[in-house]
Order: structure tokens, then C-alpha cells, then sequence
């Protein structure tokens, strides 16, 4: 069974590289994948570059300079990527050639402890306001749109996120020390779900997914089933690891290895 049928089925042990489909060579810090198969691949030098499938360049981002180091990269959407400069408090959106169409300084809005953001599904703007302990919907011009009540009301212990995503119909704020605090699209509080220690963690279809040492671990929301199955081998060690019902692509220091379904 190849890799990515492995994570969703959960039904076999991987035992070869069989599924091998694609290799992207570089010296790549960070990179993400959208949904057309697109790499966003971030340099040792914060150069942001866009590649095709085969690797082809299709674009560079190059005014790296002005906010200094990418925090988090978000490409939901190939049309509107977010650009998150967290030492900054800044926001930065590119189109699909990666020229900046709009940028939000936080800090104009009073937002000086913004810890991740993340796309909403209206395109607008989710961020976790730190300070207050508060989640927030802003528009393009950084205006207020929506609010939680403070986290801090609704959950025993306030959340310190990693990540911040929207999808299926619910917002997640993962933090690796506690697990997921999960709203819906109001920011009304659905439910808090303890996985701790999980590295890049993922949402595709209601299936929480992410890696921890040697074990790629899988929680699905509607039974409440979690399942931990072994990394093979060959995908070890790995800087990071992205997964997709597709594909699953592994970052290594030689570049992107992807093992397809």
C-alpha cells in the first residue's frame, strides 16, 4: 500500500519507496503545497520562490528585505497568499505571481501580540490576539469583523498556538503543549481536543493529522478514533513533512520528496 493511502486507511505498514513520484532539489528552510500541486519553497536567505510540480520556477517574491524573516507562509488560496512577518506585526498578501497586492501593519489596529494567523474561508483574515486571549476576523484593510468572548472564559487554560487554520467549517488553534481548540465560523467554541507534541499539524476532512519522532499520528473528529502509524524509513530524517490525500511530500536537507497515492 503506498504512503498516503497508509495515513488515510490506516490499514498497512509502509515497507518500500515504491511511491516514490517526484523530487524537488534545493536547500529549502521551509516550503508549503497548495491545491493545485504548487510549491511555495522559502530559502536559507528568506528568498520565497513559487515552482510547478516539476520544479519550474513560476514566480519569486523578492522584497525580503523590509520585514525581514517569514514566520508562517498560508496558501489556501493560490490566488491570495498570506504572509505572516510576526517580529513585525505585518501581513503580507501576494497574488498567484507573488507581487504584493496589500499589506496589513497589526500594530496601526492596536494588535501588539499577534501570535499566528491563518486564511478564513471568506477570504477575510483570522488572528490570534495573545494579548487578550482572543480570536479575530479582520478584513483586507485590518477592520475588525468578528470576535470570540476571551478564550480564557471558555477553557480552562488559554491557548499559546502554532497554527491557525480554517477548514471543513471550523477554525483550529493548535498548540503543541495542549492540543486543539476548535470554533466554528461565528467563533463560537465547539470543542478542545488534547494532541499534544504533534509537529505540522494538518485538517483535511475532519481528520487531524502531524508526525511526532518516528510516527505519523491521525485523529479522526468523528469517532474520536486516534491512530499512531510508523514514518518508514525512507522518509527519515526529515525537516518537515506535508500531508495531502495526493501526495505526501518530506523536506530534507537535499530537497522535496514526494510520495504519491
Amino acid at each position: 500500500m503506498l504512503l498516503s493511502s497508509v495515513l488515510f486507511s490506516g490499514n498497512a505498514q509502509v515497507a518500500s519507496p515504491d511511491s516514490k513520484a517526484g523530487f524537488i532539489p534545493g536547500n529549502f528552510v521551509d516550503f508549503e503545497v497548495d491545491n493545485l500541486g504548487n510549491f511555495y519553497v522559502l530559502t536559507p536567505d528568506n528568498l520565497l520562490k513559487k515552482l510547478n510540480t516539476a520544479g519550474d520556477s513560476l514566480a519569486v517574491y523578492n522584497d525580503v528585505r523590509r520585514y525581514g524573516k517569514i514566520s508562517y507562509m498560508d496558501v489556501t488560496n493560490p490566488l491570495k497568499i498570506l504572509l505572516f512577518y510576526q517580529e513585525f506585526g505585518t501581513i503580507v498578501m501576494l497574488d498567484r505571481l507573488l507581487s504584493n497586492i496589500n499589506s496589513i501593519d497589526l500594530r496601526k489596529f492596536n494588535y501588539f501580540q499577534i501570535k499566528c494567523i491563518g486564511l478564513a474561508y471568506d477570504n477575510n483574515v483570522w488572528i490570534y490576539d495573545e494579548l487578550e486571549g482572543i480570536l479575530k476576523k479582520i478584513g483586507d484593510d485590518g477592520t475588525l469583523i468578528s470576535e470570540t468572548t476571551d478564550i480564557r472564559q471558555l477553557t480552562d487554560s488559554l491557548p499559546d498556538p502554532v497554527l491557525l487554520t480554517d477548514q471543513g467549517g471550523l477554525v483550529y488553534l493548535y498548540d503543541s503543549l495542549k492540543g486543539a481548540f476548535v470554533f466554528d465560523h461565528y467563533g463560537g467554541f465547539q470543542k478542545f481536543i488534547p494532541l499534544a507534541n504533534w509537529a505540522h499539524f494538518s485538517v483535511i476532512d475532519k481528520t487531524l493529522l502531524g508526525w511526532e519522532d518516528h510516527y505519523f499520528m491521525k485523529y479522526q473528529e468523528k469517532t474520536g478514533e486516534k491512530e499512531r502509524i510508523e514514518i518508514p524509513a525512507y522518509c527519515l530524517p526529515a525537516i518537515k513533512i506535508v500531508i495531502r490525500p495526493e501526495n505526501v511530500y518530506v523536506l530534507k536537507t537535499d530537497g522535496i520528496h514526494v510520495y504519491k497515492n
